[in-house]
């Protein structure tokens, strides 16, 4: 028969060994090479790198008005960009200083190539899809760690420099991961507006060891106010003060304006263990001094009072610490069993099961399941499909379970989900549409049964594999805002050649992703991944990439909630604490 040499039975064939094989064997090489990248998730190279970025020379898109930057910081993963964070918008700024810091993780053995992106946000609208590209800088995180300080030139479409650069600082974390969290008011500040009162913001900065300053926080602008009360905020003490209390930290009040040109108030100078003393209690303040004022005026007090209306220091805990306290990664598999898979008994099916070869399902279950499966103990795995028509009376279901046995639907480890899978497929008919808002419904429920315990115990993980864009999008939508206020992940794996534009909707990266009513989700917690960026890569390259997210998405669910490890004391007493 002709083959389309592009078609995953070509692949397959050229893969498979010559000579009479079964397909336990390249299961279990599959299972080799996802067992190798176990290391990735407890790497001992593995540091966290805080990395600031600043531009300057911004060329006005019209001479009228000022641009409103924000860079996007993206990572490159097997020939593809894929978005990690973004900064805030600056509203008319040619020179930005972003107050957004980016956290990446930096393995030492790898080439991570980074790509800041600049854009230009047009006003009312915070997305990328009316925005202006400025330019962008490509260069690895090896580069920017080792140099620290990284200026380098914004190239235009075709490569172009202009005048615009972009500096990018790294710092390494220190092992102290905890946080602080602030929350400042100010009284009488000084008027610098005619017609109104001043609009002021809140900007900290760090004094370095070689007398530069770094950029900590900065607050939101409180409107025609002369006693604002800003947001609280958290910031790790590693970026406040760089781990050491005596630090001499500035803060600057300024009067936000439209232009850009932000009219000076103020400014006075403290350390945090001069903050932490509102943690007894004891409420401080400090006198706002604008120093031109102080020399020229005789009788001058100050420009206002700036307030500590309360400071909390946050334990941080680490993924390890909630898997060494005993938290369990509950793990759920869902397979897409709709017709636009094809035949399974057709060779060119996605379903086709292959003598020698696993189909991109099988490849895809096994890569993500041999990781997760090392984190749940009793290694039982709930397996669903959806979108076939099932026995006895061929009704379409969209979470029935594949082993058929819906009181328990649990098969023993990754190997027997591959059984039931196999069996399954001769037993149903493959139908419609992709709804996959049931099967989050599902797991949703019992993650939030797991929530009211208020103990790290469970931590669940859906892997969902589908071969198309699903039709339920405001349901799935629904469903994932939900899922966010609860411990759980959700894991896309788009298996086949559609077009998954739509998808990447859900992994909410480029923006927030919101419920049809427009409430947004509490955190990220969908991670999309097309299996054919990953074709040709090891298992372990694809189990990587779909599983780099979920340490911290557990990590910032019971940080959140406040929840703390369960047993710690055997394993506390290893760690050095800081007070």
């Amino acid at each position: 028969s002709l083959q389309n040499p592009h078609s995953p039975e070509s692949n397959f064939k050229q893969n498979a060994h010559v000579g009479v094989c079964d397909c336990a064997f390249s299961m279990s090489n599959i299972y080799e090479s996802a067992e190798a990248t176990l290391g990735f998730i407890s790497s001992p190279c593995l540091t966290k790198v805080e990395l600031r970025v600043a531009c300057r020379g911004i060329s006005d898109r019209d001479a009228l008005s000022k641009p409103d930057p924000c860079v996007v910081l993206k990572m490159q993963s097997h020939g593809q960009w894929f978005e990690v964070d973004r900064t805030e918008v600056i509203r008319s700024s040619s020179g930005p200083v972003f107050s957004k810091i980016f956290l990446v993780d930096y393995y030492f053995e790898e080439v991570q190539r980074l790509r800041f992106e600049l854009h230009d946000i047009s006003s009312g609208n915070n997305g990328l899809r009316d925005a202006d590209f400025l330019g962008a800088m490509e260069c690895t995180l090896g580069q920017i760690v080792s140099q620290r300080k990284l200026t380098k030139a914004l190239l235009k479409q075709g490569n172009t420099a202009g005048k615009s650069s972009i500096t990018v600082t790294a710092e390494e974390l220190s092992g102290n991961d905890d946080y602080v969290e602030l929350s400042f008011s100010a009284r009488k500040l000084d008027d610098k507006d005619f017609f109104s009162k001043s609009d002021p913001f809140l900007e900290i900065f760090r004094i370095n060891d070689d007398g530069t300053e770094s950029l900590v926080h900065r607050t939101e602008t409180v409107m025609n106010n002369l006693s604002p009360v800003w947001k609280s905020f958290k910031v790790s003490l590693n970026t406040l003060c760089s781990g050491d209390h005596d630090r001499e930290l500035k803060c600057t009040v300024w009067d936000w304006d439209s232009n850009g040109k932000h009219d000076f108030i103020g400014e006075f100078h403290t350390t945090f263990k001069e903050m932490r003393v509102e943690q007894e209690g004891k409420q401080i303040q400090w006198e706002c001094i604008n120093p031109k004022y102080q020399m020229k005026k005789k009788n001058y007090r100050n420009s206002g009072v700036v307030i500590l209306n309360h400071c909390k220091i946050i334990k941080m805990y680490s993924f390890l610490d909630y898997i060494m306290g005993g938290c369990q990664i509950q793990f759920t598999v869902a397979i897409d069993f709709t017709a636009s898979n094809g035949d399974p008994r057709n060779s060119c099916s996605l379903h086709y099961i292959h003598p020698y070869q696993p189909n991109e399902y099988l490849k895809a279950l096994v890569a993500v399941g041999e990781i997760c499966q090392d984190y749940d103990s009793d290694k039982m795995f709930p397996a669903f499909g959806f979108g076939a028509l099932i026995p006895p009376d061929f009704k379409v279901s969209h979470d029935f379970a594949v082993n058929f046995d819906e009181d328990n639907p649990e098969c023993a480890g990754i190997q027997g989900v591959v059984e039931a899978y196999q069996n399954c497929l001769p037993k149903i008919q493959l139908y419609g549409p992709t709804n996959i808002a049931p099967i989050i419904q599902k797991v949703a429920s019992s993650a939030s049964e797991e929530m009211h315990t208020k103990e790290a115990m469970e931590y669940f993980i859906l892997l969902i594999l589908t071969d198309g864009v699903i039709t339920d999008m405001a349901d799935t939508r629904e469903a994932i805002v939900h899922a966010s206020h609860l411990p759980m992940s959700v894991i896309i794996v788009g298996v086949g050649n559609a077009d998954f534009t739509d998808m990447q909707i859900l992994d909410g990266d480029d923006g927030i992703l919101r419920s049809p009513k427009g409430e947004p989700v509490l955190r990220d917690i969908v991670q999309f991944v097309p299996f054919k960026d990953f074709k040709h890569a090891s298992p372990a390259a694809l189990a990587k990439s779909v599983l780099a997210e979920v340490p911290n998405q557990v990590v910032d669910y019971y940080n959140a909630k406040g929840i703390k490890p369960k047993c710690m004391s055997d394993y506390e007493s290893t760690r050095t604490f800081s007070p």
